[in-house]
């Protein structure tokens, strides 16, 4: 490396003081990025990435947080640990910029966006309004986001996730900062999105000669955007070379199994005759977008839009496409759990003019695992009594000793130990929670399950592991699944059948496997070239 050094970070400790004790959360981590480099930090949830990169900007809740005697992290030449408040406010935003990973979580949620680019612009450069609006105007079309310079009023709950992201890298921009720290940029982004934010970033690095530290758990961001890689596990920097030598030649086991750790492999066979579980026939959901001085509607959002859809026994329907294009919604018109238009069938039986109590019966037979299992479990429950509440609903019969034996079953078949069954969510990790999900809707025997996005946030070994644990089920159970996805790999390694949906409409459908070999429409390429065929670039 012949650039000068930028950032050297020296036998880097943190230590969080708990009520169980002291924990050691990074353990002597060192590495160097040079100027105009990208280093990217690797490794799954609760290796430390994250908690060194906030060491970096000083953002860690100190004093709980603590740096032992002998941590050293300097920035162009300048020691910042220790340093104070007001000594670190002229860097943040300013020289070191941070993309955090959430972006709906990370703008505040009551401010157009606006006001919160040209915050920064203010507080660092002590711009006037007109200045900052001229500004913000010209860092959203850098961003590639020239069509937002008419909606400078809008909040981030009015936009895209794709816009949300590129609106923060527009604030981290602000100020042309020497170091970029980008925490999972991409997490959760449709594949298209993804690959127009990596090229983003990447494009913005050479133009502006920016050094940028990248912490994500995807290798494949990484073999396309890194020069050096770090690799963490346990707070501990476990291997660490040029990317070109990590990918070639990988040294640690750990590093080998993150490598081998993409979902493989196809659906398990499956009888094309096998019975019908659900049908749909020409489902359509609109929304009103629009209404008349009378309250019309004159206009609608066409979320699904004349789809034919069907669900066999031990058979997986993948559906795929864009945020927006219609996946969560057309699930959750076939669990009637939104209303609208077109026939449903279970089984034999016409569903789609059912009235709440009258789905109450099927309810069981017809579950739903959905993306953010944190989220969708409640925090004031155990484990236990989360698995166990569709029981008391549906099975009021049985006794609370069968109750417990059906739950501690649903654990095992999930691969969770039955003895952390008296814990909360908050304990165990993401992996974990998306078992405790799954548990909670096989626990009542369904037919179908709707699998809505149940590995879009997930470290990729634990991804693995959560689509082998749900092969495995649906070859026990015979279960039908229809799995919501934007990511292709994890879909090629389980469906049967496969759905691309586009603005509410089917683009392409048919058998999973030849819809992968032999895409019809430029549309279903694009996806798989963005998701299946990231290339990596040439490297000096």
């Amino acid at each position: 490396m012949n650039d000068p050094i930028l950032l050297s970070v020296k036998d880097l400790c943190v230590d969080f003081r708990t009520s169980d004790g002291v924990f050691q959360a990074v353990k002597n981590v060192s590495f160097d990025i040079c100027k105009g480099q990208t280093t990217a930090l690797v490794g799954e949830s609760g290796s430390g990435k994250s908690v060194t990169a906030l060491s970096v900007m000083q953002l860690l809740p100190y004093p709980r947080a603590q740096h032992p005697a002998g941590s050293s992290i300097t920035f162009d030449g300048e020691e910042l640990v220790g340093r104070g408040e007001a000594l670190m406010r002229p860097l943040r935003g300013h020289r070191i910029s941070m993309i955090f990973q959430e972006p709906m979580t990370s703008l505040n949620p009551l401010h157009p966006i606006e006001r919160q680019i040209g915050e920064v612009l203010k507080l660092h450069q002590g711009m006037n309004p007109e200045q900052a609006r001229t500004r913000v105007i010209e860092l959203l079309e850098l961003v590639g986001l020239p069509q937002m310079k008419d909606r400078l009023k809008a909040c981030p709950h009015e936009l895209s996730g794709g816009q949300r992201q590129r609106v923060m890298i527009a604030m981290a921009l602000a100020n042309n900062p020497d170091l970029l720290i980008a925490d999972e940029p991409t997490t959760a982004l449709d594949v298209t999105v993804q690959a127009q934010i990596l090229e983003l970033l990447q494009s913005l690095k050479e133009k502006l000669n920016m050094s940028l530290l990248l912490i994500t758990h995807d290798l494949s961001i990484v073999q396309k955007m890194a020069d050096h890689v770090c690799v963490m596990k346990n707070g501990v920097i476990v291997e660490q070379s040029s990317a070109a030598t990590l990918f070639a030649n990988p040294q640690h086991d750990y590093t080998k199994m993150l490598l081998a750790a993409q979902p493989r492999g196809h659906a398990i066979p499956a009888n094309q005759n096998a019975a019908t579980i659900i049908k749909g026939t020409n489902i359509k959901v609109h929304f009103p977008r629009r209404k008349n001085f009378f309250g019309k509607v004159n206009d609608w959002v066409k979320a699904v839009d004349g789809i034919d859809v069907t669900c066999r026994a031990g058979q997986t329907v993948g559906v795929v496409g864009e945020s927006g294009s219609g996946k969560t919604t057309l699930g959750l018109a076939l669990l009637r759990l939104t209303a609208s238009q077109g026939d449903i069938h279970f089984r034999e039986q016409l569903i789609s003019g059912y009235n709440r109590d009258q789905m109450r019966p099927l309810r069981s037979k017809l579950q739903i695992v959905f993306q953010d299992p944190f989220g969708s479990l409640s925090p004031r429950l155990s484990i236990s009594q989360i698995i166990g509440e569709g029981l008391e609903v549906h099975r009021e019969a049985i006794t609370r000793n069968d109750r417990e034996e059906l739950v501690v079953q649903a654990l095992r078949d999930v691969n969770l130990d039955p003895d952390t069954r008296h814990r909360y969510p908050h304990e165990f990790s993401g992996g974990q929670r998306q078992r405790v999900a799954i548990a909670r809707a096989l626990v009542l025997q369904p037919e179908l399950i709707v699998l809505d996005e149940p590995t879009s946030a997930l470290d990729v070994s634990v991804q693995a592991q959560i689509v082998d644990l749900l092969r495995g089920l649906q070859e026990k159970y015979n279960l039908a699944y229809m799995f919501i996805s934007h990511d292709l790999r994890v879909v090629r390694a389980m469906a049967h059948d496969l759905i691309v949906m586009k603005d509410g409409k089917v683009v392409e459908q048919g058998p999973a496997l030849q819809v992968f070999e032999n895409p019809q429409t430029e549309y279903t390429q694009a996806l798989l070239e963005a998701a299946l065929a990231l290339k990596t670039r040439k490297r000096a």
